[in-house]
């Protein structure tokens, strides 16, 4: 059953799936007609799923369920993969992309391939207060503390030089 974002507890498992491109008032509007539907229609073992998706910055699709109604499955993961992929053939994007690196500056995301990120640490363009967004969090009680993160405080912090741990 498809709910209001706001309206998943803060323990519900999210899944963070970050396009390579600027995400569109018609790619939006075939995201949320996809996956409105299929959050309607998610179950796991034949039970109906409490989920939500919302897209964020124009990059960013997150899926979550409330996992406090009923648990998520293997099988019910799979699906919405599947969705994805199909989703992203449609749109000629890619949202399974993990060499892109995505930055908050100037109020904008940026994003860029590691070795991009490498050369902007070296030339001090990019630093360890660098805002950059930690897509491995796996809850929305996470995403709301731990989504947006200085670079020093993420695995990214390996790559600066003479790091010391942003705070």
């Amino acid at each position: 059953m498809l709910v209001e974002f706001k309206e998943l507890g803060e323990s519900s498992k999210i899944w963070i799936y970050q396009t390579d491109r600027f995400i569109t008032s018609s790619d939006e509007k075939k995201i949320t007609d996809t996956f409105t539907v299929f959050c309607q229609q998610w179950e796991a073992h034949g039970t109906p799923l409490r989920t939500s998706f919302k897209i964020e910055h124009h990059y960013f699709i997150i899926l979550g369920v409330d996992e406090e109604y009923s648990n998520v499955s293997g099988c019910s993961i799979d699906g919405s993969v599947h969705t994805l992929k199909a989703l992203q053939k449609e749109l000629t994007s890619d949202f399974f992309d993990r060499n892109r690196i995505a930055f908050f500056i100037n109020n904008e995301v940026k994003t860029y391939s590691l070795p991009e990120v490498k050369q902007f640490f070296k030339a001090n363009e990019l630093d360890a207060k660098s805002l950059v967004f930690n897509n491995t969090i796996t809850t929305k009680a996470e995403m709301q503390k731990k989504w947006l993160i200085p670079a020093g405080d993420s695995w990214l912090a390996k790559y600066i030089p003479n790091t010391t741990v942003a705070s």
